[in-house]
């Protein structure tokens, strides 16, 4: 019987009309377009205005989009892993939600949560349970409304966030192609860097912590970008050199999109030229779980069956890591 490898076998995507250009933050609080673009490389990002959509929205017409583009039948997808940091509500998953309304009624579904590398941590779920024989078809979805959480007063997140999911297909591979090596890591010392502090059991919902904006994600951002920047590179290179690949074999970096400075430093690390390395954060700024899958689709046509992809990611709590993926197909 041949190895079974787990590779990516399709990409879909999806993004809100509504565009909120650093111009328009011009006029919502006190900052200016030459220093968000200096300091995060961001321009522009996509915002999910109608009230009643939630983040199970954009899941759903990210999956959507990969499977009319796919040509799959959803009753054929055995299980979907929803990658957010922002569900729908608590308790009920929204990846359950997403499941039932994209008609894949013969799937399994749960959401994995790990912030800005949920959708990294969610390749490793994915593969893992593709390589194990048992499932055939594993969607993952990586989707986050970061404008539910952000406090638009607050220039030092507002800046940085927008909506946004992307979604791949995980299927077996008998090539030697897919997944081919992981680090991940986390580190509980990022707990009070990066989190939003109320509306769990630790401190539940009430009015106080509404009228003090605890809802609201809040950031030490020189201590998360200086861990952010030494972590990813060094997840990074460290999975070259486990692998015995140079600078010269990787074809393609594709990096959490956090703050181009990060990504630049990642690239540098690995010795990378820019075009090597991918990069829409101009465009849709952080959308957490939604930037690995977003970069995937708008780049799609230049992947090449066979070209090695180093995938990078950081995220609260701290939680970071780097994956190998070979990737399987070329787009017709």
């Amino acid at each position: 019987m041949n190895t079974i490898t787990a590779a990516i076998t399709a990409v879909g995507a999806y993004v809100p009309d509504f565009v909120l250009s650093n111009k328009v933050l011009e006029t919502m609080v006190d900052t200016n377009d030459e220093w968000i673009t200096t300091r995060t490389g961001i321009k522009e990002r996509r915002i999910l205005k109608d009230a009643d959509k939630g983040t199970s929205y954009l899941a759903i017409k990210a999956a959507q989009d990969l499977i009319a583009k796919a040509n799959i039948d959803p009753l054929e997808i055995d299980m979907i892993i929803m990658a957010t940091a922002t569900p729908d509500m608590m308790v009920a998953s929204t990846g359950v939600y997403v499941a039932t309304e994209i008609g894949a009624t013969n799937a399994f579904s749960y959401d994995l949560q790990a912030a800005c590398s949920s959708f990294l941590y969610g390749m490793s779920t994915a593969a893992a349970y593709v390589q194990s024989g048992r499932y055939k078809k594993v969607l993952l979805i990586g989707a986050d409304k970061m404008s539910s959480i952000v406090d638009y007063t607050d220039r030092t997140t507002c800046i940085i966030f927008g909506d946004g999911a992307g979604a791949v297909l995980f299927e077996p591979n008998y090539e030697g192609l897919g997944l081919q090596d992981e680090y991940l890591r986390s580190d509980g010392v990022g707990r009070d860097f990066l989190k939003i502090p109320a509306g769990g059991s630790l401190i539940p919902a009430s009015e106080e912590t509404v009228k003090n904006r605890q809802h609201n994600i809040m950031q030490d951002g020189k201590t998360v970008f200086k861990y952010a920047v030494t972590n990813m590179a060094d997840a990074s290179e460290l999975v070259l050199k486990r692998n015995n690949l140079t600078n010269e074999d990787v074809n393609w970096l594709v990096p959490h999109q956090a703050n181009k400075r990060i990504i630049d430093a990642t690239a540098g690390r690995m010795n990378l030229e820019d075009s090597k390395v991918l990069m829409n954060i101009e465009r849709y700024g952080n959308t957490t779980s939604g930037t690995l899958p977003l970069v995937l689709a708008d780049f799609e046509h230049l992947l090449k069956k066979g070209d090695n992809v180093i995938f990078a990611a950081f995220g609260g709590g701290f939680t970071w890591g780097s994956i190998y993926l070979k990737w399987a197909y070329d787009k017709k």
